[in-house]
């Protein structure tokens, strides 16, 4: 048996939190029963609708994107800008994975696939994610130390991070910064260099796991390969540690 919201996400019909959403709101039936409980498992051969209709397995589908500025990376928007599942041409219903901000550019995945999804974005998995920011001022090595050992965030310590500078420019009096982090806090990058001093002008997520930019110009997207998505299924640690059990 399977918990719901993971099954409906499997069907690459969205993500798993948008699989919750739907259920919590009272759009989802279980061989025509409404279910709104989170907790609520079904089997393979339980028939599921969402908003009466059937619910069926896609193909599952992998893009990587350079995203552009003034883009959300959301698949539906409640102003009017332009989302980001619109750049892709693909009839399938894909979602990203996980978030650049409206006015951060570089690497994005979006896929239907839910799964890896919950692979990418599960901090237990320690997925790396390398950002260039273009920050005020320069950094002082005490700064640097606490944005490797960890800032507080909503009460929380960011885990540790990867941090280097790459150049400082007097005349402007700005910094240009790479940092790795395993974490997808809401607004993370911005708000740690903010927490030591340091305000974000341009930010661009540069590399996802192994997987880079390469030759992709923004707006310009590609496929992965199947070896691409078996090697990012393989960073699953929870399988892993089944193995050894």
């Amino acid at each position: 048996m399977e918990r719901l919201q993971k099954k409906i996400a499997n069907s690459g019909y969205c993500s798993r939190r948008e699989a919750e959403k739907l259920i919590t709101l009272g759009q989802v039936k279980v061989n025509d029963k409404l279910i709104t409980e989170l907790g609520f498992k079904v089997e393979d051969e339980d028939e599921i609708k969402i908003n009466d209709i059937l619910l069926e397995n896609e193909e599952k589908v992998y893009f990587l994107l350079n995203k552009p500025r003034g883009i959300v990376s959301t698949t539906k928007d409640d102003k009017g800008r332009k989302t980001i599942t619109s750049l892709i041409d693909t009839d399938l219903r894909i979602f990203p994975v996980g978030r650049l901000d409206y006015d951060t550019t570089g690497l994005i995945i979006l896929t239907n696939d839910g799964s890896l999804s919950n692979i990418l974005t599960n901090s237990k998995n320690k997925v790396e994610k390398t950002y260039v920011a273009k920050i005020t001022g320069s950094l002082k090595p005490n700064e640097l130390m606490a944005l490797k050992n960890g800032v507080m965030l909503d009460g929380v310590k960011t885990k540790k991070a990867k941090v280097k500078i790459k150049k400082y420019d007097k005349k402007t009096d700005t910094s240009i910064v790479e940092i790795t982090i395993i974490e997808g806090k809401n607004h993370q990058v911005k708000r740690m260099f903010e927490k030591v001093g340091h305000k974000v002008l341009k930010l661009k997520r540069e590399k996802i796991a192994f997987l880079t930019l390469e030759n992709l110009k923004s707006k310009e997207y590609r496929p992965l390969t199947i070896k691409e998505v078996k090697k990012l299924y393989s960073l699953d640690k929870s399988i892993k540690n089944k193995n050894k059990d």
